[in-house]
């Protein structure tokens, strides 16, 4: 199909060319013009119809892919998605992507977003003269399609940084690289089959639920315990893929102990074909104690899928992530995926390279960590005030903490009203419920969300105290 899409292409327009292009899709899917299951057209085709550059619609059709308006078929396209479950994930989503200029039209003073990183602090200068060393010669191979799995010197990299940071086993024809977490789930989905029922911690990151929901698969919700997932819930349910995060879970924070990580390695063993995929989710960020090794460096029974992705550790736009196969799959993925080129620059992915075998990206990891740190230590310190009314959770690891509130005789404060309480203060904070894959499942006290890693330490200063004025001050008055 041919779309004709109004775009300011002079130097007095008052957004990007991408901005226009994603923005105008978007309303075009939400007001049902564009339906449910249409084909949109490629990349290539609406750069050639609108009269610009190709990495323009793809970055407008990326952001439409995080934010679960679209779909990317393989080999088919660009479909449009069901949007009536994705009104949570829409608004955070919007508000990460254009940073200060939606915060400013959402007039929200603070905003402890939970999906935020600190690009103030991006080693842009190290960035910039990589990338010149990379295209400082006519390196045409640069161009032409690359090994489908991603650059063997990239997954060689990948593989050595995955082996002495996290304990993967690993070798790099097990390592499969892709353009987000989201394309290699649907990769997984050619590897594994339709034929599969997938259990999610409950609650969860949506964002992997949505990709799972597209795909058809039935999806369980799995409470949690303290521990992290309960296998024996895992086991009622009929799954035979589990979706954890086990080294920091997503939204509580909880580390699995060794002894439920052998539980859940011994439910996997226990029949053939169910499998683990491992969401090593902000492994990277932990103030205190030993890094927590990743459940597959003690997979016996090859029945672990390890994903993880840069976007976290380095940036956003930094779409190069990374899935680890077990041997056992290796076969599958050749028959059912081999014929796929792959989703990320070759140019991209020569750069990257650059920047881990050259040691700038374990100094950048250094110094993030030492600035999430400080960031994450003047949260807490300004929590203080609150603790008679919050207990903090999921602190020491990862770049958000959770407040819950304490249980008292008498009426317990609701979620709804935290929230609606910081917001009358021109402060966002996000409740637990849009975590879970129905909101309905949660059986939680009150408790929010609070991220600080796009926050100046300024900021989370003014954010504490206008929140301390919001839930001291308004309680004082009933």
């Amino acid at each position: 199909m041919e779309l004709m899409i109004p775009v300011q292409t002079s130097a007095e327009a008052k957004m990007p060319l991408y901005e226009q292009i994603y923005l105008y899709l978007k309303e075009e899917i939400r007001s049902g013009r564009l339906k449910y299951g249409m084909r949109l057209p490629s990349t290539r085709l609406l750069a050639e119809n609108l009269k610009v550059s190709r990495s323009t619609t793809q970055m407008a059709y990326d952001q439409l892919l995080s934010e679960g308006y679209i779909e990317s078929r393989p080999c088919k396209g660009y479909f449009v998605l069901d949007i009536r479950e994705l009104v949570e994930i829409r608004e955070t989503a919007v508000n990460e992507f254009f940073g200060e200029e939606q915060e400013k039209k959402n007039k929200w003073k603070i905003d402890f977003s939970p999906r935020g990183i600190d690009l103030e602090s991006f080693p842009y200068g190290t960035w910039r003269r990589i990338s010149k060393k990379i295209l400082v010669d006519d390196k045409k191979e640069l161009f032409l399609s690359g090994n489908h799995q991603g650059e063997p010197s990239l997954r060689e990299a990948i593989g050595n940084y995955l082996h002495t940071a996290r304990g993967v086993r690993v070798s790099p024809e097990q390592i499969v690289l892709g353009a987000g977490n989201e394309y290699l789930l649907m990769l997984l989905y050619q590897i594994l089959g339709k034929d599969r029922v997938i259990g999610m911690e409950n609650p969860t990151y949506k964002q992997a639920y949505f990709v799972f929901h597209s795909l058809g698969y039935q999806v369980m919700p799995i409470s949690m315990d303290a521990q992290g997932i309960q296998v024996d819930k895992l086991e009622e349910s009929g799954a035979d893929v589990a979706y954890v995060m086990p080294s920091h879970q997503h939204p509580m924070g909880i580390v699995m102990p060794v002894r439920r990580r052998m539980e859940l390695l011994s439910w996997a063993a226990r029949k053939e074909g169910r499998y683990i995929i491992e969401d090593d989710y902000d492994s990277e960020f932990r103030y205190r104690g030993k890094p927590i090794p990743a459940l597959q460096g003690s997979d016996r029974e090859g029945r672990v899928i390890y994903i993880g992705t840069f976007s976290r550790s380095i940036a956003p736009a930094i779409r190069i992530s990374y899935m680890v196969l077990p041997q056992n799959l290796l076969y599958s993925y050749r028959q059912n995926c081999g014929f796929y080129a792959s989703t990320v620059s070759r140019i991209d992915q020569n750069i990257l390279y650059e920047f881990l075998v050259s040691g700038a990206y374990e100094r950048h990891l250094n110094r993030m960590r030492a600035i999430y740190k400080a960031k994450h230590d003047i949260l807490l310190s300004k929590i203080r005030p609150l603790e008679n009314k919050f207990e903090i959770l999921g602190e020491n690891a990862g770049v958000h903490i959770l407040l819950r509130v304490r249980e008292k005789a008498g009426k317990t404060v609701s979620e709804q009203e935290l929230v609606e309480r910081a917001a009358a203060y021109g402060v966002r904070v996000y409740g637990l419920s849009g975590f879970f894959i129905h909101p309905n499942h949660n059986e939680y006290p009150a408790m929010l969300v609070l991220g600080y890693a796009n926050l100046t330490e300024s900021e989370i200063e003014e954010g504490m105290e206008l929140l301390k004025t919001a839930y001291l001050e308004c309680a004082s008055k009933k």
